[in-house]
């Protein structure tokens, strides 16, 4: 008969439900239960050699056997695996000395002390299952897109619960910053990474990635799926706009058409699951000039100049082109720069007869501060014309000034011109 009782059975019970949500397979559960019992055993009486663990974790009972060397009286020297004959024979009158004598034990009978001790240690091996169990399920799915459900919200980071309760972080910096959660929603993210300091994995998730929409994008495109179109390189401003480049090996195939859909329709629902992302798709080029004009469209360059050993490229554009390259808030340029991996200065083009009535910088420091002046110089901008052709955000941001300051040199520049 097994062993019943109150401690017993809840124990192994909690730990068949365990078992059947996460997915832990019975050898292994038979083997952890076994072991957690002769970890005890083992305290109990320095040894857990002569003992016999029966575990069925599908009825929820357990049975635990004994077994000791049958010796004659008086001669007993380690009661754990040694009966005198005199005891054993109150359990069989027909035992002899050098048989084994194996005996059922009443794990109850052990104390409330071994019982606790029973709990903590399956406890600890339950969350040492779990904790290993999450952690190779989410290892093989980094990079792969899932859903969960927003559990809790905090400044810093979203909690969510995948479909079997686990526990998914989704940082502030990994969020599009004009995404915003209700409790009980499902999201959609892709697993960036999984950190598993003192054996307690940690599922960080991202929206803000260009994994997450390369994934999507995938996911839109069969001819991707199927290896036809290939994505080269992504360049994001989360929840902003985004700029894909993408290469065909078969001419008959037009990637940018595919990506994109008939009026739109495959990035249709990328960009609504991405706040609204505008998503610009072009043609990938080996040629970095070409590759440069088609990553600033729809402005259209009228001519390239490149440092390659720098990763540089100043790019002339007639003066109503310049504002559609360098975008919103400069947001076209920036992209252009991060998709094509050069840094891109633009400049307008400018006739021979307005190139002869230049002035150099250094003739207006009564009127502008020779330290704005140097600031502009180093740039590489000398002369009134090139700092009046030039960009006013490149200004800003690469003289590194203030917006009040670019617009009192640009005033007395282009005053002298009037």
């Amino acid at each position: 008969m097994a062993t019943k009782n109150a401690k017993g059975p809840s124990m192994i019970e909690t730990f068949q439900e365990f078992k059947e949500t996460k997915n832990i397979d019975r050898t292994t559960l038979v083997s952890v239960l076994e072991e957690s019992f002769r970890n005890v055993i083992a305290k109990l009486y320095g040894s857990d050699e002569n003992f016999d663990v029966i575990v069925n974790p599908d009825k929820g009972d357990f049975e635990i056997h004994r077994n000791r060397i049958v010796v004659a009286d008086g001669e007993v020297q380690d009661e754990n695996k040694e009966i005198a004959l005199s005891e054993a024979q109150k359990i069989e009158p027909d035992y002899e000395v050098g048989e084994e004598v194996s005996e059922e034990v009443n794990f109850q009978k052990f104390g409330r002390r071994a019982i606790l001790n029973l709990r903590q240690t399956l406890a600890s091996k339950i969350l040492e299952l779990e904790h290993d169990s999450l952690y190779q399920k989410y290892k093989d799915k980094v990079g792969q897109v899932v859903s969960a459900e927003v559990y809790q919200m905090w400044k810093r980071e979203v909690l969510l619960i995948d479909d079997e309760g686990n526990e998914l972080h989704l940082p502030k910096q990994e969020q599009i910053p004009s995404d915003s959660y209700r409790k009980g929603e499902t999201i959609r993210a892709v697993v960036k990474e999984v950190q598993n300091e003192n054996n307690n994995p940690r599922i960080i998730l991202s929206r803000a990635s260009n994994q997450f929409l390369e994934r999507l994008l995938e996911a839109e495109v069969p001819e991707i799926q199927d290896g036809l179109i290939t994505i080269r390189r992504i360049a994001r401003m989360p929840g902003e706009r985004a700029k894909i480049a993408v290469e065909s090996y078969d001419d008959r195939i037009d990637p940018v058409g595919a990506c994109v859909g008939v009026k739109g329709s495959r990035v249709h629902g990328i960009v609504h699951e991405l706040c609204n992302e505008n998503i610009d798709v072009i043609n990938f080029s080996n040629n970095t000039q070409l590759f440069i004009q088609r990553a600033l469209s729809p402005a259209k360059v009228t001519s390239i100049t490149l440092n390659e050993e720098e990763h540089k490229a100043e790019v002339y554009l007639q003066p109503e082109e310049v504002s559609l390259a360098i975008g919103k808030g400069g947001l076209n340029i920036k992209l252009a720069s991060m998709l094509t991996e050069y840094t891109i200065d633009v400049f307008r083009v400018v006739n021979d007869s307005e190139a002869d009535e230049d002035i150099y910088l250094d003739e207006f420091a009564d009127e502008i501060d020779q330290w704005i002046i140097d600031s502009i110089k180093a740039i590489g901008l000398d002369t009134a014309k090139s700092v009046i052709n030039a960009p006013r955000e490149m200004l800003i941001e690469k003289a590194d000034l203030e917006e009040e300051t670019v617009d009192h040199v640009l005033e007395v520049l282009k005053a002298e011109f009037e």
